[in-house]
C-alpha cells in the first residue's frame, strides 16, 4: 500500500476489488444469502452516459421503499430522480431514487437503517451521540461533502 494513503482510500480500493465478484453474485436471477441486505444498482453516469452496476446495501423501509446510505460519486448520477433498475433478491425491479440531504430526514432514515440492517449502518463513518443518533455537526459536515441517504421507490419507472 502506498504511504500516506488514508483509511478511506484503502477502503475504496478494497471495495473496488470486492465489487467484481459481488456484481456477479447479486446479478443472479435468484436470491442468494448476499441479496438479503445487498442489491445491484444499474444506472447511467450523468457525465459519461456509461452504464454502471454498483452493489449497494439496503434496509427495507416499507414494502415499496428501500433505504441506502450514499456517499460515493454514484449518488451524483441519481439527482433528478431518473428511473433506474435494481436486482433485488434475484428479480429486476424498476426504482426511482430520492436523494435525502435534509438532516432531519437523514436522521429519520438512519434510524430505519440501524434497525433493519445494522451492518449497513457500520459503513456510515459519522460519529454518533450516546443515543445512537448521528452527531448533528458531523452530519452537517458530511452532507456538505456529499453524504446522503437514498430512498428507493420500488416499481416506479
Amino acid at each position: 500500500m502506498a504511504t500516506g494513503q488514508t483509511a478511506m482510500q484503502r477502503r475504496a480500493r478494497m471495495m473496488k476489488a470486492v465489487n467484481v465478484p459481488m456484481r456477479a453474485m447479486l446479478g443472479l436471477p435468484f436470491p442468494t444469502p448476499l441479496s438479503r441486505n445487498l442489491t445491484l444498482l444499474h444506472y447511467t453516469g450523468r457525465k459519461t452516459g456509461k452504464a454502471y452496476r454498483q452493489p449497494i446495501s439496503y434496509a427495507r423501509e416499507s414494502d415499496a421503499t428501500l433505504l441506502t446510505p450514499g456517499g460515493g460519486k454514484w449518488t451524483l448520477s441519481l439527482k433528478g430522480g431518473a428511473p433506474v433498475r435494481l436486482v433485488l433478491r434475484g428479480k429486476r425491479v424498476a426504482a426511482r431514487p430520492d436523494v435525502l440531504t435534509n438532516p432531519v430526514e437523514v436522521q429519520r432514515a438512519f434510524a430505519v437503517i440501524v434497525r433493519e440492517n445494522p451492518r449497513a449502518a457500520g459503513f456510515i463513518p459519522i460519529p454518533r451521540d450516546p443515543d445512537g443518533r448521528l452527531d448533528p455537526d458531523a452530519l452537517a459536515t458530511a452532507i456538505r461533502h456529499g453524504f446522503s441517504i437514498v430512498r428507493w421507490h420500488l416499481g416506479r419507472a
